[in-house]
């Protein structure tokens, strides 16, 4: 909950956090979800906080204007998938499937949703897999389990006892920046930093990492704009 309401239209909800690290006052608003957070020094009377924030509020409203928009799958609509945009449609299948450059999916549309989710994570699944193991293979070590999550602060994660984690969403970006995360969460199997030493083994895995890197910082907010509703 929010610790107050920067009144207007639409009210914006603004949490204070007290930091003893905290020298000066530094606001935030997530580019995933629109939260407004304000950091403040332990010993900073509140009301100075809060006619800080009233200060910025054409800050605030300005970057909450210039997220990406929510977005949810519906027949009709434009998913994106492998950097490429498909087009969900109804049909007599089992399960949500590729056909033709489209994405068919079953049942009525109170259902699309949860079709859709199941197909990408799957796909993600395969994807990652394939990628780890190939890059797992070229630099000689190996992994524990993989396993799919929906962080908001993060691509992958490798864990001191080799398990890797990654976000499904990775299946809608460019195929290559899912490899690149692949190649990075593995590199970390041998460098568990961000030495040079272990972007040196990023780079023999994936050349073009700069690329994909820069793309997710810019681009990966449109991934998170989708709603799923088991989310």
């Amino acid at each position: 909950m929010a610790d107050f309401i920067l009144e207007g239209d639409p009210p914006v909800g603004v949490t204070l956090r007290r930091s003893a690290l905290a020298k000066r006052l530094s606001l935030r608003v997530s580019r995933l979800d629109g939260r407004v957070t304000l950091s403040m020094p332990t010993r900073l009377p509140e009301r100075e906080a809060v006619a800080f924030v009233r200060e910025k509020e054409a800050w605030i409203r300005k970057h909450l204007g210039s997220r990406a928009p929510r977005q949810m799958p519906g027949f009709g609509v434009r998913l994106p998938f492998l950097g490429h945009e498909i087009e969900i449609h109804p049909g007599q299948v089992r399960r949500a499937i590729l056909k033709d450059g489209r994405l068919v999916v079953p049942g009525d549309e109170t259902a699309v949703v949860v079709k859709v989710k199941a197909f990408l994570k799957l796909e993600a699944q395969m994807r990652l897999r394939a990628a780890s193991d190939r890059y797992a293979a070229q630099l000689g070590t190996d992994y524990g389990r993989i396993t799919l999550r929906d962080p908001r602060s993060r691509w992958g994660s490798c864990t001191s006892t080799g398990n890797l984690m990654y976000s499904w969403r990775l299946v809608m970006a460019p195929e290559a920046v899912l490899d690149y995360v692949a190649a990075h969460e593995v590199a970390h199997r041998l460098e568990m930093n961000h030495s040079s030493r272990f972007w040196a083994h990023v780079e023999r895995l994936c050349p073009d990492y700069a690329i994909h890197r820069r793309w997710l910082r810019e681009e990966g907010e449109r991934l998170h704009a989708w709603r799923f509703d088991a989310d």
